[in-house]
């Protein structure tokens, strides 16, 4: 076999980096940066070896985060895949002619997980759509519950009555009506305490490594979390929540930076389809870049963006670094990030409860649970006392489902607010960078979303009939199925979700002809061409005038898609595809968003 030569040094990559970009890129301009870990990597791989990395394009979609409602994750879903969809077509036909098949869309970041040679590496960190490549790292799971998660040795207390779980519990506020999820190792959907709390079917579980098409958990870490969050009432902060989750470890106890992409755009939209409103309300994200502490890696800092942006609630375990100064890892150091540290029965600080200030800016942790010695679901049908930030961080997040319950409309960042200044102070006077603003209180967090200073909601539907008071503005405060979060009905001359239109898009056909391997899409809407119709995942439709039709064709599907959605600024409209017909097609189904203009 013919012997390789590997590149011995950091200095010889970046030289080679910029002998190649001036003679390999093909007239490229510009150069996408190298991540420093990649740049390492390379340094002791042979130039013929591909090694797994993430491609990030330059396009991307500018989001808000925390001020939307929970139901803007349809579309934003929508807007993230087709943007990916007309972005990535260039590489993806560079790398095709580069005898390169394999890869996977990164949809939520506009990336592409790829294996590529240290040769490869630098001829595409010049292409003109890619903004950077870095190593597709891998990051480890706790072997078992005793590690980041400790089976204590002392007996429990009463830690949900320490957060007010039990007050809420008896003002009728349990967390029905909000799902919640974790990223984890898992969750045992057997467990007495959450069998009936699975939201069930094929959008509440996700396993990236493809090992279990149903939930499972080989460690007990994610059962235990889970437990906390919504387990019965003896052991859960929000026992009438619906759970989901994504099984973010494989059971080798390892995730690459592209699973937990993965995971994240999956918790983003778990059936795929832009027009059912099925992502979750809260995400428990009880781990973290270990090995790292008092470093800011960004890596996921735009997955946790655009998931705040679509209004879901983003709570980091605070990590078991401490006690020294700026013992935080991320993505909880994160500024978009909720992060939770640990406390005992006596409102102690935990000694390993990681520490701020944040390596990204700003305050850390931003409160503090109960995290030593508590009591919840283990992964042999029973119960155990643990301890950990990784059991503190879904007090707060059941916090978050318990108001969620309470004041659907409310968004995340008013339910952050509302969490902080309204937590028990701890150690030093006002917040600090051990505690937070102190001890999570739900109840207390409750009263202070009830009455915001001059703001109305007379129907009591969550939202106020005036800008400035912590949720979208509600179009008819008189008329609680008229608001932000309500489901418009077609045609029927009314705007429901108070976004300015009757939603009018009717899809005339939808057909899917294998043999070409041709998927072609006909829609209408009242408002012309001015709709902006796209086909959702594949890309903008073009506007006839003459025939008063939205239509698009795209070639190259490898199989029937089975249902699609077409949305403009109406909102959506999903249709089943005919399969190998010869004219006509399915009409529009399943509605979500707005029309006519009102």
């Amino acid at each position: 076999m013919m012997k390789t030569t590997k590149i011995k040094s950091l200095a010889a990559v970046a030289a080679v980096v910029t002998l190649a970009l001036v003679l390999a890129t093909g007239g490229w301009a510009r150069a996408g940066e190298i991540g420093a870990r990649l740049t390492e990597t390379m340094a002791s791989t042979a130039p013929d070896e591909a090694m797994p990395v993430i491609i990030r394009l330059n396009n991307t979609v500018d989001v808000e985060t925390g001020h939307a409602s929970q139901k803007a994750a349809s579309r934003l879903s929508a807007l993230l895949k087709d943007n990916a969809h007309t972005s990535q077509g260039l590489l993806r036909a560079t790398l095709r002619a580069k005898g390169i098949q394999e890869m996977l869309s990164l949809w939520i970041i506009n990336g592409i997980a790829v294996r590529l040679t240290p040769e490869q590496i630098l001829e595409f960190a010049g292409h003109p759509d890619v903004a950077s490549i870095v190593l597709d790292d891998t990051i480890y799971a706790p072997i078992d519950p005793e590690t980041e998660l400790t089976m204590s040795s002392g007996s429990a207390w009463d830690n949900l009555g320490a957060i007010q779980a039990p007050a809420m519990r008896a003002a009728g506020i349990d967390g029905s009506g909000v799902v919640v999820a974790t990223m984890d190792s898992g969750v045992d959907a057997d467990h007495p305490d959450l069998t009936a709390s699975w939201r069930g079917g094929g959008n509440s579980w996700f396993d990236p490594h493809g090992e279990h098409s149903t939930p499972y958990d080989s460690t007990g870490h994610g059962t235990a979390v889970m437990g906390v969050l919504a387990g019965g009432s003896a052991i859960g902060v929000a026992p009438g929540a619906k759970w989901i989750a994504v099984k973010l470890f494989s059971d080798s106890g390892t995730a690459s930076y592209s699973d937990i992409h993965l995971g994240y755009q999956w918790l983003l939209d778990p059936d795929g389809l832009p027009d059912t409103a099925d992502a979750p309300h809260v995400i428990n994200n009880s781990w973290g870049l270990s090995g790292a502490e008092g470093q800011c890696i960004t890596e996921f800092q735009q997955d946790v963006q655009t998931l705040k942006a679509a209004g879901i609630a983003m709570v980091f375990s605070g990590g078991n670094g401490g006690p020294y100064a700026s013992s935080n890892t991320s993505p909880a150091n994160y500024p978009e990030s909720f992060a939770v540290g640990a406390v005992d029965q006596t409102g102690t600080i935990a000694v390993f409860s990681g520490r701020g200030p944040s390596a990204c800016g700003g305050l850390f942790p931003e409160v503090s649970a109960p995290g030593v010695d508590v009591n919840t679901a283990n992964k042999y049908g029973g119960y155990g006392a643990v301890t950990g930030t990784s059991i503190a961080a879904p007090h707060a997040a059941g916090a978050m489902a318990l108001l969620k319950d309470a004041y659907p409309g409310a968004p995340v960042v008013e339910m952050e607010d509302a969490l902080m200044q309204s937590a028990v102070d701890l150690g030093e006077p006002l917040e600090d960078n051990a505690s937070g603003y102190g001890l999570v209180q739900a109840a207390a967090a409750g009263t202070f979303l009830s009455n915001p200073p001059g703001c109305a909601d007379s129907d009591n539907d969550g939202y106020f009939s005036t800008d400035g008071c912590g949720t979208l503005e509600d179009c008819d405060d008189d008329n609680v199925d008229r608001n932000p979060s309500a489901s418009d009905i077609k045609n029927d001359g009314i705007d429901q979700n108070c976004n300015g239109y009757d939603l009018t898009i009717d899809i005339v056909s939808a057909v899917y002809l294998a043999a070409d391997q041709k998927l072609t899409v006909e829609a209408t809407s009242d408002l012309g061409k001015d709709a902006a119709l796209e086909l959702v995942g594949y890309g903008s439709m073009g506007w006839n005038r003459k025939k008063s039709l939205w239509s698009i064709s795209v070639r190259n599907v490898p199989q029937d898609p089975g249902n699609i959605a077409v949305g403009g600024v109406e909102g959506y409209t999903a249709s089943a595809t005919t399969l190998d017909a010869g004219g006509g097609g399915s009409g529009g189904g399943g509605n979500y968003g707005k029309g006519k203009k009102k």
